[in-house]
């Protein structure tokens, strides 16, 4: 597995162990002391601390038993259970091609109440039109050099999208500009995908933010990778290699301290509205 900056598996895995390390030592207990207060051999407590082995949630719960830090329990299962599935190569979630990934996620987005999303790249996946959408997808399948099911998957994209006109879902959604001028598709393409963003403004489950350009970000809020936040409690990051899942409750709440000050660099209602046409009045030219 390719190495991610802040946290590959196995870095995450270092990390918690450390977390845990020091966790005896502030109890001022030795390896041999935890490990006789757990009821453990003192090979287990040298395993997980030194990340050889990762500990079950209910190792982690003993661990902080004995550390007399029974608050630092959740956390550190939340980080144990994200580490196997924090950093999922595209290459990987997408070697059979982009369908099934496409449906897998449906469910999650089935049952995902309250939406928060953050588009610094591309238009959300939700409110693509199906030129864009195929457009998006055919260069994604060509660079990674996937199996080509382009059509299937945009089908399968546009049926997901419903989440947006039915049921109690709420959308809140911020778009930095840069995003509405980024040519995906031809001319035709980008003006209807434009289009379908006003349009989207005006439906009950939708907050639809535009970041302008020239917004002053001076203690608030730089460009971040494009993330969707799942009901406050799971996150997915995008980037180029891979796909981040993010569940730690601190981290969570990293991401939502972050939406919320992008959030504040947004303009809404006509706002918003003014600065999509001026992008669509930009893909205006004498055609050849």
């Amino acid at each position: 597995m390719s190495t991610f900056p802040t946290s590959s598996v196995q870095e995450a895995r270092a990390a918690l162990a450390a977390r845990l390390r020091e966790l005896r030592l502030d109890a001022g207990i030795t390896g041999k002391e935890l490990a006789r207060l757990a009821g453990w051999s003192v090979a287990k407590s040298s395993r997980i601390e030194n990340a050889v082995t990762a500990p079950a949630d209910a190792d982690i719960r003993v661990w902080c038993a004995a550390c007399g830090a029974h608050d630092q329990a959740d956390d550190l299962i939340a980080a144990n259970r994200q580490a196997d599935s924090m950093y999922l190569q595209w290459k990987r979630l997408q070697r059979t091609g982009m369908k099934q990934l496409a449906e897998t996620s449906a469910k999650l987005y089935e049952r995902t109440r309250h939406f928060r999303v953050y588009a610094s790249h591309v238009v959300p996946g939700y409110l693509q039109t199906p030129g864009y959408a195929t457009a998006l997808m055919r260069t994604i399948a060509g660079f990674r050099g996937t199996p080509d099911d382009v059509a299937d998957a945009v089908e399968v994209r546009m049926r997901r999208a419903h989440v947006i006109h039915e049921g109690d879902h709420r959308f809140a959604t911020l778009v930095e500009e840069n995003v509405l001028h980024h040519r995906v598709g031809d001319q035709d393409v980008m003006a209807g995908q434009l289009g379908n963003l006003l349009a989207a403004m005006s439906l009950p489950s939708m907050s639809l933010g535009i970041i302008p350009a020239a917004a002053t970000r001076e203690a608030i809020m730089w460009p971040l990778e494009q993330f969707t936040v799942f009901d406050d409690s799971r996150i997915h990051v995008e980037l180029l290699a891979a796909k981040v899942t993010i569940t730690v409750p601190s981290e969570v709440d990293m991401y939502l301290r972050a939406f919320a000050r992008l959030t504040e660099l947004a303009v809404y209602g006509a706002d918003a509205r003014a600065l999509i046409v001026k992008a669509i009045d930009a893909l205006s030219w004498p055609r050849p």
